[in-house]
Parts: structure tokens; C-alpha cells; sequence
């Protein structure tokens, strides 16, 4: 979540379906024929005299290739290391390896191993400049050594090196593969050697005796003694809470509460060891992750290029905004369209007083006009008002960047919730909890807040509101015909909303809007209620009923009531469903699967790919989007308390066994079980993008997990006599949601099918539902009226001094609620990193690396997933071009693509990642 650039615009111009998904990236090094030809088997008296390892009669004489990827860019200090390196090298300071056979020595009792042999190339080839090289080592050992099934690495250079894989050639069992992808450290920093297992899954129960001391001790060096500062060097996953969010030296104001505990529930996080109190580690200074989790060279470059790009867009408004004072606000539309037209060159006469203030202004406006001019996005490309229609700020519900909070309006269930208990609220101004009673989501909506404190629980909207608007139907009828939807931010921002409101420039409400679907498929808005703690009693400004307009005032006032309702869902999506549920929910299971299940456990391999980034990523986002006056709390109408209520979702709402998609579908009130349907659901908005497409992923999920799961675990006691997949499950619940380890509805895992379900909607969250949540982000919120994460004015009522203002000039005045010209465009910048995809991604049904098992039944399962994921993009373009799909084609209307399993580099507004990588 650094600051990035969006890649060459050409890249959004790709063709659509087969022609935009990637090919695979090859695994071959670059010039590998030429240098294989290099060292290929010398001529018997050749080898001998270049002391190569003799093969006897009774021995083996095996070679390992090994790939090196080397940076591609170094400045001059790395490129003398290297240099001394490759002197080191030839000195016998050098790289050695041994390979270590799945066998015993049956009298010793130890595993087989060859002897020690050194890297051959190295210095020879410290000039080729490929990305990849290739080195060789060469072996004799015993007829009887078995199959190599690891291999030690120890580095004798003093700077580390990336190994991309190991190919050990030579023996009866053909060639053994070697996935390595890590940073091997020089022996000043470890002198422990490096262990890489080859490619053949084994359980824990399977492992060859040879491979068994060496599993445990790898998994022991990963998880470490939970003491100490990590270095960046190090390897080690542990856990922390989240005690680095605020910076206390700065003063009382910059401090935040610790997220992670009794008083503040929230998942665990990657330990740095630092400190039990806060201590930051500020950007750009490097935090701790594991090394290996560390960015690859291609991200970090797109990453860079998008640091030059995001200075200048917050650079420019903010010289423009302290120069010229009057224009922090937009005078008028033209002022937001300008951004994408001519970028910041405002007005002449303001170049003029820039230019005559600061000369070198003008240098940079010449340089860079590229980098100052904002890319379109794609919700003004079609039609430039299908923002202030009605029918789109509905269809955005179905069909936009947060299509996770729509439900149903039901006949009226009694008084519990969906976790049987009641739910449990913070005060307005402590951190202490309320209890509270709880309803059902039914007409007239009925909060679920104690009473006691926050007034009458019933909602303002009544019958008289909304009954014309119903088609001729009653509201009952209209409730029974599954007819009425709600988006209800009103429980989760009304506790807040003193603190919120007490902030400079940021006004919020609780707000319910109430849809109808008609015939045609789509939704309407109908009602929007605004809410605010009442300050006494029978307070009427505490709950207003706005309805679609009649007139040409209360038009602008539904069109500020609208933008509210959006405000509050563009904060509920990035703190709750997008950061939370995505990002911070799954860091305890990723820090899990490597601290348990070993390298050669057939589950870390097929989770592999899925976990790839996520801790960097999150791990930035602690740096500079999550902590106190970071890009989230600056930019989202809770400012200060964003986080905590990301913490009270996290502790009343989320529960693992509802974060499936069909769990939220039914939970949620837009979908039923039905076997005749293919994925057992039928919608009941059967044009609901977002589900109807997640559906075809998550069925093609399930099918992969299944058939993998079936490979490995024949029967139950399978599963629960796998000692790494039980330690793994339950240390992620125990440690990593310790906060909730006592919730009776974690799922089981004591079956294959239990297995295969939890591993679905671990891949669902890191791939397709992450997808669905981050990558629509600048292409449909990059337009600010269309959806204001900030507001900063409440709507004013009649006699207000404001109300006057709201007549005399809407526009202005509904510019001035919005967020400042400072605030746009570094929302803007941030959203564009956020929404845009590296050239290094790998996307759902891709394995770039070919030898990633070498199992051929997971391999078969493997190339069935990729068929069935090309099988779901064919439908989703079908579906794109379906006149009858009303809520993703037609005039004006965008296309949903956010399923759309492939994508090209840059801002796309489609593909799907298999894991959490921005």
C-alpha cells in the first residue's frame, strides 16, 4: 500500500477475455541454453584435471544447476561487493552445497548426505548481465545414497543472494526439482546452512526418515524464541497486537489505543519486536517482515515509480492551496473535471503568482505535465452525470466497490441476531461497553442499540414514506415479494458520532437508505435516513427522512443525503470489509502456515501462492495507511477513530464461518439454498454482478480444494492425525484471533470436507473477494462527487444560517461538503496505487513457477482449476453483453469486471490476484 504509479495507459486498452490473460512466466533463466551449454559433462580426463569429484563404479556423479536471479539495477557500492565476491570466490571463499537423501545410514543412524561442494561460476560470470545465471555443482556419492530430498545451502560471500530454484541431475530417480525463492544469507549474519526440500509433497506421517530431523528443525528456526529484536535478515514469524499504530512522542493527540486484548479485540500481526509500548518504525525506514515476504525487485520498482508520481500530486495542490488560499475549496464541477483534463494548470493568473513566488514551478509543470494530470476514471468515462442518477447510486450497491453490505428487508424474525447473543457497543467518549438489544432486519428498521442511550430504537422511515413508491404494493407485500433492500450504516457510526463530529472539518450522520427492486431487475432508492445522537429529548433533528425529490431544493438536499450514505459506505468498505476481513484476518493464518506446516506439507503448498505479499503489504499499511494521521484516518470521515471501529466490527461482527460467499449471500438476506441451482444458492436479485460472478469463482475453488484435499486424505482420521494441519488451524484461532479463540462457531477440521471448506474460503478472501473490494477503487471512486470518502458539512435544515447558503448556491455549497481540493487529490493518489496491478502479478489459476509439486495428481487438479477459471471469464464477458443484465449493461452503464480473473499491468478495473499484494 505504498504510494505507486499506474502503468502505461496503453495497458488498459488490452483486448478482452483470452487475449488479456498472461501467459505463465517462464522459469528458465535468461540465456540458460548458452550457459547449460557451458556446463554441460566434460570428457572424462577433462573432469579429472579440473578437480572435479571422481565417479567410481559403485558411485553417482551427480550435478546440481542452481538459478540465481540477480538485482536487476545496483549502484556502484553493490557492484564492487559483487566484485569482491567473485575475487572471495576465487580464492575458496565460496558458495557450498550438499545434498541430503531421503535415506539413513543404517549404521550411523543419521540421514545420508554427500560432501560439501562449491559453486562453480562464480566468478566467471560476474560480468553476465542476465537477470538469471546459472551455476553448477558437482557430486559422487555412494550407489546407495537414495533420492536427494533437500539440499543445504551455506553462503561464504558476504552479501546475500536470491536463489530461484535447484535442479539436482544425475540419479536413477531422473531429476529432483528444488523451489528455493529465497534470500540465503552469508555466514556473518547466519552461519546456520540454508535448507531447501524438493518439490515432493509429503505429510508429516510420510516423511522419509532422512528428511525428518531436518523438518523439525526448520520449522523450529521459523517460528524462533519469541524474544528479541527482529532484524531484517531474519526469517522468524511470531505474533503481535497492534501496539504501533500512534506515535505518543509526538504528543497526547498522536497516540492511539493498542488494537489486540480484552479492551480492543482485533487479530494479531506480524511481531518486529520492538518495544511492549509503542514504537514506530516510520516510512520509509524498512519494517520487519520475514525476508522472504519481502517485495520481488519488479514490485518494488512499480513502487518507486509511483513515489515520483504520488510526491507530485500531493505536491502541487498543497503549493497551489497555501499560495492561493480561496481555492481549497472547488468553485464549481468544472474544477473537479479540470484534474483530468489539464491536471493542476488551474488558472494563468495563478501560474503567474506561482511563478513569480517559486521560479522552479515552472520547470516542474514542463517535466511532468504527464505525472500532474489524473487518468479518468472509469465511472465518468461512459457517462459524465451517471453519478446523480438515482438508479447508478443504487446499482453501485449491487455492482460497486462495496457490494458486500446490501441485504434484505424480512419479515420479522424475533429478537436475535445471527450470533445468538446480544451485541455490545462502545459509549460515545470511553472505551467501555453498553450492552444492547438486538433486531432483526425487518420494516421499519429497528436499531440495535440500548435504548437507554441512544433514545428510541425505531427508525423514522415509516409506511407514509415509501408506499409510492412501491409499484402499487403494500409494504407488506412488498417485504414478503423479497421487494426491499437496505444499506444500514446506522449502529456502526451512531456510537462514534460525537467524536466524529467534534473533529475539525468532518461532519457524519447514521444512515439507512431503503431500495425497492422493480420489474426490471434494478433498484431504487426510496428512503434515506440521517441520524445523530439526540441532544434531548424528542430532539427532532436527531433522525430526517429524506425522499426522492419533487422539487429543485429538496433535490439538493436527497443529492447531500445520498452523499452521506456513500461517505459512510466508502468508510465501512476500506475499514471493515476491505482492510479488516481481507487484509488483517488473514495475516494470523499466514503467519500460522509457516511457523507449523513445514515446506513439504501438500496444504502449504497449495496455500503458497495465496500468501504471497500479504505480510509486506499489511506491514506498510501499518506504516503509512492505518496509523494515527495516516492516508486512512486523513482521508475517511472517522479520522481519529477509524480503527476502533474497524476493532467493534471486528468483535461483534466478523466470525469465519459467515466469510464464505454463500454463508454471506444467505446471512445477508440476498440469497436462499436451493439444490436445483448449480451452486446450490438462487439469488433473489438474479442481476446481482458482484454474487452472480463470485459464485463461478468460489464453485471453481471449492472443485480445486476438493479434488486436492481427496489426493492427500483419504478418511477422517487423516485429517485428525495430521499433527502440522491441526497445529497449524489451531494456532492460528488460539494466538492469531486469541481475541475470539473461545467463539463457539469456529469451524471443525476434523474431515476432508471440513478441510476442503475452510481452505475455499481462505482462498475466496485472498483472491477473488480482496479483488472485488481493492482493484475497482480509482476507476469508480476516483470520481470524488460520485463517492466522498469525507464529509464536511451536515445537511442543514430550514431556519438554519447554512440552509440560506444551500439555496442561494447549491453547487458551491455541495462542492464545500465534499473533501477540500488537499484532500481530493491525495485521496486520489492513494487510490490509484491501491486500484493498480504490478507487472509481476499472478493471478487466480496461475502457478508461474511449473514445479511447484511433483505430485501428477495435484498437478491434474491444478490444470483443471486454470480451465475452470478461463470457463468463468467466458461467462463473465457473456454476461457483460447480456442487454437483459441490467445492472452491468446498457447506456452509461460500466461493465462489472471485477471478477474477471485476468488482467494486464496498471489500473484495469478487473483481475484477480491470487493473493493480497497492494
Amino acid at each position: 500500500m505504498c504510494f505507486a504509479s499506474m502503468e502505461a495507459a496503453g495497458s488498459r486498452g488490452m483486448g478482452k477475455g483470452a487475449s488479456r490473460r498472461r501467459t505463465a512466466r517462464s522459469t528458465a533463466p535468461v540465456g540458460a541454453l548458452v550457459e547449460r551449454v557451458v556446463v554441460a559433462p566434460a570428457p572424462v580426463e577433462q573432469q579429472r584435471g579440473a578437480g572435479r569429484p571422481e565417479a567410481h563404479p559403485q558411485s553417482v556423479a551427480a550435478r546440481a544447476v542452481v538459478t540465481v536471479r540477480r538485482r536487476r539495477k545496483e549502484d556502484a557500492k553493490d557492484r564492487f561487493a559483487e566484485q569482491l565476491d567473485a575475487l572471495a570466490d576465487r580464492v575458496g571463499r565460496s558458495v557450498l552445497l550438499e545434498l541430503v537423501s531421503t535415506e539413513t545410514d543404517p549404521r550411523k543412524g543419521t540421514p545420508k548426505k554427500s560432501k560439501p561442494s562449491a559453486l562453480v561460476g562464480w566468478f566467471d560470470k560476474k560480468d553476465v548481465k542476465a537477470e538469471r545465471v546459472v551455476y553448477t555443482a558437482e557430486f559422487a556419492v555412494d550407489a546407495g545414497f537414495g533420492e536427494p530430498g533437500a539440499v543445504t545451502v551455506l553462503n561464504r560471500h558476504q552479501r546475500e543472494f536470491y536463489i530461484e530454484s535447484i535442479v539436482v541431475e544425475g540419479f536413477p530417480t531422473g531429476p529432483a526439482h528444488f523451489t528455493c525463492n529465497s534470500w540465503v544469507q552469508p555466514t556473518r549474519v547466519s552461519r546456520d546452512r540454508r535448507v531447501f526440500f524438493s518439490n515432493r509433497p509429503y505429510l508429516p506421517s510420510e516423511t522419509p526418515p532422512g528428511l525428518r530431523e531436518l523438518r523439525l528443525r526448520e520449522l523450529a528456526d521459523l517460528r524462533g524464541d519469541g524474544t528479541g529484536e527482529r532484524r531484517i535478515t531474519d526469517r522468524v514469524y511470531d505474533y503481535d497486537v497492534y501496539n504501533d499504530l500512534g506515535n505518543p512522542d509526538k504528543g497526547v493527540a498522536s497516540a492511539r489505543p493498542v488494537l489486540g486484548g480484552e479492551q480492543m479485540p482485533y487479530p494479531r500481526r506480524m511481531r518486529t519486536g520492538h518495544a511492549s509500548a509503542e514504537s514506530r518504525v516510520e516510512y520509509p525506514e524498512p519494517i520487519y517482515v520475514s525476508r522472504d515476504e519481502e517485495f520481488e525487485e519488479g514490485k518494488n520498482e512499480m513502487l518507486s515509480e509511483g513515489a515520483i508520481k504520488a510526491l507530485l500530486h500531493n505536491f502541487m495542490p498543497l503549493l497551489v492551496s497555501s499560495v492561493s488560499p480561496d481555492i481549497r475549496d472547488f468553485a464549481g464541477f468544472h474544477d473537479v473535471d479540470n484534474l483530468f483534463k489539464e491536471g493542476l494548470r488551474l488558472k494563468q493568473a495563478l501560474h503567474d503568482q506561482l511563478f513569480q513566488k517559486i521560479p522552479f514551478v515552472r520547470k516542474i509543470q514542463e517535466n511532468s505535465e504527464g505525472l500532474l494530470r489524473y487518468d479518468t476514471p472509469d465511472i465518468i468515462k461512459k457517462d459524465k452525470f451517471a453519478w446523480l442518477r438515482d438508479d447508478e447510486f443504487a446499482r453501485q450497491a449491487l455492482a460497486g466497490i462495496n457490494p458486500v453490505n446490501i441485504e434484505r428487508l424480512q419479515v420479522s424474525r424475533g429478537a436475535h441476531d445471527q450470533h445468538g447473543k446480544t451485541l455490545q457497543l462502545p459509549k460515545q467518549s470511553s472505551h467501555e461497553f453498553v450492552v444492547l438489544a438486538v433486531a432483526v432486519h425487518a420494516f421499519p428498521p429497528v436499531s440495535k442499540l440500548d435504548p437507554a442511550v441512544y433514545g428510541p430504537p425505531e427508525s423514522a422511515i415509516t409506511e407514509e414514506h415509501i408506499i409510492g413508491h412501491l409499484d402499487g404494493m403494500s409494504v407488506q407485500e412488498a417485504v414478503e415479494g423479497s421487494r426491499l433492500y437496505m444499506l444500514d450504516y446506522h449502529d456502526i457510526f451512531l456510537p462514534f458520532l460525537d467524536r466524529i463530529n467534534a473533529q475539525d472539518g468532518r461532519k457524519a450522520y447514521g444512515t439507512r437508505a431503503v431500495f425497492f427492486l422493480t420489474a426490471a431487475g434494478t433498484l431504487k432508492p426510496i428512503a434515506i435516513e440521517l441520524c445523530l445522537p439526540p441532544m434531548t429529548d424528542g430532539c427532532k433533528r436527531a433522525k430526517r427522512v429524506f425522499t426522492p425529490p419533487a422539487d429543485a431544493t429538496s433535490n439538493w438536499l436527497w443529492q447531500l443525503a445520498k452523499a452521506h450514505v456513500c461517505s459512510n459506505d466508502a468508510g465501512v468498505h476500506q475499514l471493515i470489509n476491505h482492510w479488516l476481513r481481507t487484509h488483517a484476518c488473514m495475516e494470523p493464518f499466514i503467519i500460522a502456515a509457516h511457523r507449523q506446516m513445514s515446506a513439504m506439507h501438500p496444504i502449504f503448498k497449495l496455500l503458497k501462492p495465496h500468501m504471497r505479499y500479504t505480510l509486506k503489504i499489511n506491514a506498510l499499511a501499518r506504516q503509512i495507511l492505518i496509523n494515527g494521521d495516516g492516508v486512512i484516518e486523513s482521508g475517511f470521515t472517522p479520522g481519529n477513530v477509524c480503527m476502533e471501529m474497524s476493532a467493534f466490527a471486528y468483535r461483534e461482527l466478523w466470525r469465519l464461518d459467515q466469510e464464505g460467499l454463500p454463508a454471506d449471500l444467505i446471512r445477508r438476506g440476498m440469497a436462499v439454498e436451493d439444490p436445483s441451482q448449480p451452486h446450490g444458492l438462487r439469488l433473489l436479485i438474479e442481476d446481482y454482478p458482484y454474487a452472480a460472478d463470485g459464485l463461478l469463482l468460489w464453485s471453481a475453488i471449492s472443485r480445486w480444494c476438493e479434488a486436492y484435499v481427496a489426493a492427500y486424505y483419504p478418511s477422517d482420521e487423516a485429517v485428525q492425525a495430521d499433527y502440522e494441519l491441526q497445529s497449524w488451524y489451531a494456532e492460528a484461532v488460539q494466538s492469531g484471533h486469541a481475541d475470539k479463540r473461545g467463539a463457539p462457531w469456529w469451524p471443525r477440521l476434523s474431515t476432508p470436507g471440513d478441510l476442503a471448506s475452510l481452505l475455499t474460503t481462505l482462498v475466496w478472501l485472498c483472491s477473488a473477494q480482496h479483488a472485488a473490494l481493492n482493484f475497482g477503487q480509482y476507476p469508480l471512486g476516483g470520481y470524488i462527487p460520485n463517492r466522498p470518502p469525507l464529509m464536511r458539512r451536515l445537511v442543514p435544515a430550514e431556519g438554519d444560517p447554512e440552509y440560506a447558503h444551500l439555496v442561494a448556491d447549491p453547487h458551491r455549497f455541495f462542492l464545500s461538503a465534499l473533501p477540500s481540493l488537499t484532500q481530493t487529490t491525495t485521496f486520489m493518489t492513494v487510490i490509484d496505487t491501491l486500484s493498480t496491478h504490478s507487472a509481476d502479478e499472478e493471478y487466480l489459476g496461475e502457478r508461474p513457477d511449473e514445479a511447484w509439486t511433483a505430485d501428477p495428481a495435484a498437478l491434474a487438479a491444478a490444470r483443471e482449476f486454470a480451465a475452470d477459471v478461463r470457463r468463468a471469464e467466458e461467462e463473465i464477458e457473456r454476461r457483460n453483453a447480456d442487454p437483459s443484465r441490467r445492472n452491468r449493461c446498457g447506456a452509461g452503464v460500466l461493465p462489472y469486471e471485477l471478477m474477471a480473473p485476468s488482467s494486464g499491468p496498471g489500473i484495469t478495473c478487473r483481475g484477480v490476484p491470487n493473493s493480497v499484494t497492494i
